[in-house]
């Protein structure tokens, strides 16, 4: 008997401040343990944490003073798919991109990371701002 699990999503509302991240980490977390091995849910939580704190530092708020993160789990029988979206108010024309950085820089290592640990990342944009959205994937247990 073969089991298929319907792909699940979540939308949560941070304030555009530090704790930002720390709220999206912590629902992540209890949202997605035991739905996702444990390598994908670290690596899950360390590029939405990122992309909120590159939103914190980077971009401006949507209205009221907030950040829309939402993730989807799409399981599967080879690999489990989970996209991460953060949405912020923009940064005016500039478009968010990996930068290089000296080994003794303190930041700036953000997309670098997020690059590093998704299969693909991406920019949207829309008239209420941008969305940028990581897809990670790994065997299922």
């Amino acid at each position: 008997m073969t089991m298929v699990v319907a792909e699940r999503a979540w939308c949560l509302v941070v304030p555009h401040h530090a704790r930002g991240a720390r709220l999206a980490r912590h629902r992540l977390a209890a949202e997605l343990a035991g739905a996702v091995n444990s390598a994908l849910l670290t690596d899950v939580i360390v590029v939405a944490a990122e992309l909120v704190g590159n939103a914190v530092r980077h971009a401006d708020p949507l209205p009221g003073g907030v950040i829309r993160v939402s993730w989807r789990l799409a399981p599967g029988a080879v690999a489990d798919v989970v996209e991460v979206r953060v949405t912020d108010g923009g940064a005016g024309s500039s478009v968010p991109r990996p930068r290089e950085v000296g080994m003794d820089a303190t930041g700036g290592r953000g997309l670098s990371i997020v690059a590093a640990l998704a299969d693909g990342w991406g920019v949207d944009r829309d008239g209420l701002g941008q969305s940028v959205w990581a897809r990670l994937s790994t065997a299922a247990d």
